[in-house]
C-alpha cells in the first residue's frame, strides 16, 4: 500500500477505496455485533495488518492506513480498541526493532488476526511519568528475569502474549533503561486481576503481576540500550490510534444526533432546521474534521520516519480529537433529549466512552505540558 506524505492533504484514490470498503464492512456489523467475529473478519480481510511490512503478511502500509480502519469501524459503531495496542503499538514495535525470528513469529499472526499481543506500561504509582517505572528486568545466564506491576491492561484474557515495558541497569551508569519483553500468557509468574470498569467496552481491563518471571533472552525486543527509541516507536502510533478511535466515536454519534435531528418533528419542522439545534451540530463536525486533519498530518510524519515532529503532532492530533469527541457525544445525546438516555439509541453508553480519549493514554493536561514545553520552549514546572 502507498501511504500519503506529510504534505498531503487530499485522500489517494486507494485511501479513499480502503475507507469505503472498511465502511461497507463496519456498516454490515453495526454497533451490536460480536467484537470477536468483527475482529476475525478484519483481520482475514487484511484491515488488521495494513501497517505491517508485506513480507511478514501485513498491507505495507502504516498508520495512515491503520488509523484509518480503526476511524470507519469507530464510526460504523463497532471500534477495535484492541487495533490500538496489537498492530499499531505492538506490530509496530516488532516490525523495527525485533529479530528475524520476532517477525516471523509475530507479524503474520497480528495481521491476520490468528495472534493477539497486548501492551503493559502503565503502573500503579508511575502514572504519566515513565521514568518512574518500577518493573526491572535483570539479566540471569541466558535469561531475563522480570518483576513488577501494571494496571489498565487491555485485552490481556484475550492477547497470546504481553509486550510489557520494564527497566534495566545500564551497567556504565547504574541508571535504569526502558526495555521491552514478549511475555506470553501463560509464563510462571505472570498473573492478572480483572478491574471493573463503568466503561462499556467488550475490552476488560487488567492489573498484571510479574513475580520472578523467567523469560529466554530472546523475549528482549530490539536493543538494550536502544532505551526510549524503541518506546516511543510505539507511543506516538498509540496516540494516533487513540485519535482514530476518537474521530470513529465522535463521527457515529454525531450521525445519530443528524438523523434524528432530521426526522423529529416537535413544532411543524423537523428540529434540526432550529438553529439551536443545527449550529451545534454543525460546530462538531467542524472539531472533528479539525481534529482529524492532525491525525492524518501526524501519521504520515510518522510513516515518513519523522519521529520528532511525529511525536508533536501525534499528541496535538490526541488532545482535539478526544475533545472534540466528547463535545460531539454531549450534543448528540443533548439532540435527542430523553432518547439520548436510552438503551434503543446506543448514544448513553459513549458518554463514559468518550472520556477515555481524554485520559488514556496520557492525559490532555500532560498533552499541554508537552506543547508547552517542547513547542514553545516554556520551563517546566516539573
Amino acid at each position: 500500500m502507498t501511504t500519503t506524505t506529510a504534505t498531503t492533504l487530499i485522500e489517494s484514490e486507494e485511501l479513499r477505496d480502503l475507507r469505503a470498503a472498511v465502511a461497507a464492512l463496519g456498516a454490515k456489523h453495526g454497533p451490536d455485533a460480536d467484537p470477536t467475529a468483527v475482529w476475525a473478519e478484519a483481520g482475514k480481510l487484511g484491515y488488521l495488518g495494513v501497517n505491517l511490512p508485506e513480507e511478514y503478511g501485513g498491507g505495507g502500509g502504516g498508520i495512515t492506513e491503520l488509523s484509518l480502519v480503526l476511524e470507519e469501524m469507530g464510526a460504523a459503531g463497532c471500534p477495535q480498541l484492541m487495533m490500538i495496542v496489537s498492530p499499531a503499538i505492538c506490530g509496530t514495535v516488532i516490525a523495527r526493532f525485533g529479530t528475524e525470528e520476532q517477525k516471523r513469529r509475530w507479524l503474520p499472526g497480528l495481521a491476520d488476526a490468528s495472534l493477539t499481543m497486548a501492551f503493559g506500561i502503565t503502573e500503579p504509582d508511575a502514572g504519566s511519568n515513565s521514568h518512574r517505572i518500577t518493573t526491572t528486568a535483570r539479566r540471569d545466564g541466558d535469561e531475563w528475569v522480570l518483576n513488577g506491576r501494571k494496571v489498565f491492561v487491555s485485552g490481556v484474557d484475550i492477547a497470546d502474549a504481553t509486550l510489557i515495558v520494564g527497566r534495566t541497569e545500564d551497567a556504565r551508569t547504574g541508571r535504569l533503561k526502558p526495555c521491552l519483553f514478549i511475555v506470553d500468557r501463560d509464563a510462571p509468574g505472570f498473573g492478572r486481576r480483572h478491574i471493573e470498569m463503568e466503561i462499556d467496552a467488550a475490552e476488560k481491563q487488567f492489573e498484571l503481576t510479574l513475580d520472578d518471571v523467567r523469560l529466554p533472552a530472546d523475549r528482549l525486543v530490539g536493543d538494550e540500550d536502544a532505551g526510549l527509541l524503541q518506546l516511543f516507536a510505539g507511543l506516538n502510533p498509540e496516540r494516533v490510534m487513540t485519535a482514530a478511535f476518537a474521530l470513529g466515536m465522535g463521527r457515529y454519534a454525531l450521525a445519530k444526533a443528524v438523523t434524528y435531528a432530521k426526522e423529529r418533528t416537535v413544532w411543524k419542522a423537523p428540529i434540526g432546521s432550529h438553529q439551536a439545534i443545527a449550529h451545534p451540530l454543525a460546530q462538531a463536525h467542524i472539531e472533528l474534521e479539525l481534529a482529524k486533519l492532525m491525525m492524518q498530518r501526524a501519521a504520515a510524519l510518522y510513516d515518513a520516519g519523522d519521529d520528532f515532529g511525529a511525536g508533536e503532532a501525534a499528541n496535538m492530533a490526541k488532545y482535539a480529537a478526544g475533545e472534540a469527541c466528547v463535545r460531539a457525544v454531549d450534543q448528540a445525546v443533548h439532540t435527542l433529549g430523553g432518547n439520548g438516555l436510552t438503551r434503543e439509541y446506543g448514544l448513553a453508553r459513549l458518554i463514559t466512552g468518550a472520556r477515555v480519549a481524554r485520559i488514556a493514554p496520557v492525559s490532555r493536561e500532560m498533552i499541554l505540558n508537552f506543547v508547552s514545553h517542547s513547542s514553545l520552549g516554556l520551563p517546566k514546572s516539573y
